[in-house]
């Protein structure tokens, strides 16, 4: 299993202190931050995701003022994905599904497997360096296959993709399907030899005659790979003098121009280069070409499906969202999910946020839950 670099020593602290600042500590360990149909996120657990959030995006905060800041931008966000969690999860269960012994036993064998870990003890070993147990992998990993499965059932069954659909997004986004050119060279490379002085002109003219012998034999017959073999001073010897395939719009622009006046088995005049006197032969020259509906099929399927996927997701959640029991025992922290929901509504076309008020379904600190709301009703 992954390693991960011990953390800073204070953040766990500092992030807890962040929220409940002034609180007594054995109320932090128990404090519940919010309830979703049953089932609760304490401080504790809010906390592990924070920390977690932090290590991932590789941060390490100097002190506690750049720790609330950091705080301050990921909460929101992370608080709508956690409940949105919780609201996937709670489907779960009311549809009857869970992880079975089997499912879990089969899931740890190929983490093993992956990670070569063969025995149960350096196994449990991985899990301690981790600050895991195995509830508490199991615990995960069930989370995670509930969420899966609701969505692969209640989601993705419902998106489908038509064939107008489809065209309409080739047509929209061409440049996404449009493959670029590709030119394929030999070349012969004769160095000229230099000194501190510079270019010495017996040995440029030597060196051009040797090129224009070896572009002769070239014109003659003699196979271009076979001359490259023997004359040429370039690395490419070694391959018969070959090139490529390369983009064309990698080229010089000199290169680009001369290769327009060229067909495939044209060879070119020995030219002045940096580094000598260069011949080329082109090989191949394949056109830029846009792939066609047909071509791009899979393609256009993946891009369109995951669009459609996050949108019927979007719509799905707001849907649990209203039917479910939600209950914050945190103003501050129902404040921050709300702006989380604003947010992630103003970057998508499907909204997230909650209407003005309390949602359908979710209750502040004070006021009675709704006894008859249920997920999925």
């Amino acid at each position: 299993m992954t390693r991960h670099t011990m953390f800073h020593p204070v953040l766990a602290a500092l992030v807890v202190l962040f929220i409940f600042a002034g609180r007594p500590s054995a109320e932090i360990i128990q404090q519940v931050l919010v309830k979703v149909n049953g089932d609760i996120l304490t401080s504790t657990e809010l906390e592990k995701r924070q920390v977690l959030l932090l290590r991932a995006r590789g941060v390490r905060p100097a002190d506690d003022a750049e720790l609330q800041r950091m705080l301050s931008e990921m909460t929101p966000d992370l608080l709508v994905e956690v409940v949105n969690e919780m609201l996937l999860v709670s489907r779960a269960k009311e549809l009857g599904y869970k992880m079975t012994d089997e499912d879990f036993s089969r899931v740890v064998t190929r983490i093993r497997e992956e990670n070569k870990i063969e025995s149960d003890e350096a196994f449990q070993a991985a899990l301690k360096q981790e600050g895991m147990t195995m509830q508490d992998l199991r615990d995960s990993l069930e989370r995670q296959m509930l969420i899966a499965r609701v969505q692969q059932q209640e989601v993705m069954a419902k998106v489908g993709i038509t064939e107008e659909e489809a065209r309409k997004y080739h047509a929209e986004h061409l440049d996404e399907f449009t493959l670029p050119g590709a030119v394929t060279l030999r070349e012969i490379l004769v160095g000229v030899p230099q000194d501190e002085k510079g270019v010495n002109v017996g040995l440029e003219e030597e060196a051009r005659e040797k090129a224009e012998a070896a572009r002769k034999r070239a014109l003659d017959g003699e196979a271009f790979e076979q001359v490259a073999a023997e004359v040429s001073t370039s690395a490419t010897r070694a391959n018969g003098g070959l090139v490529g395939p390369l983009d064309p719009s990698e080229l010089s622009q000199s290169l680009q121009d001369m290769l327009k006046t060229m067909k495939p088995g044209d060879i070119s005049e020995a030219r002045r280069v940096p580094a000598g006197f260069q011949i080329v032969k082109l090989e191949t020259m394949e056109p830029e070409r846009v792939l066609t509906p047909e071509e791009a099929r899979d393609r256009i399927a993946d891009a369109l499906y995951e669009e459609k996927r996050m949108v019927e997701l979007r719509k799905y959640l707001a849907k649990q969202r209203a039917q479910a029991i939600i209950e914050w025992k945190n103003a501050d922290l129902k404040k921050a999910w709300e702006k989380g929901l604003a947010d992630r509504a103003e970057s998508t076309d499907a909204p997230e946020s909650p209407s003005e008020g309390a949602p359908a379904g979710e209750t502040t600190p004070g006021e009675p839950a709704p006894a008859e709301a249920k997920p999925g009703s």
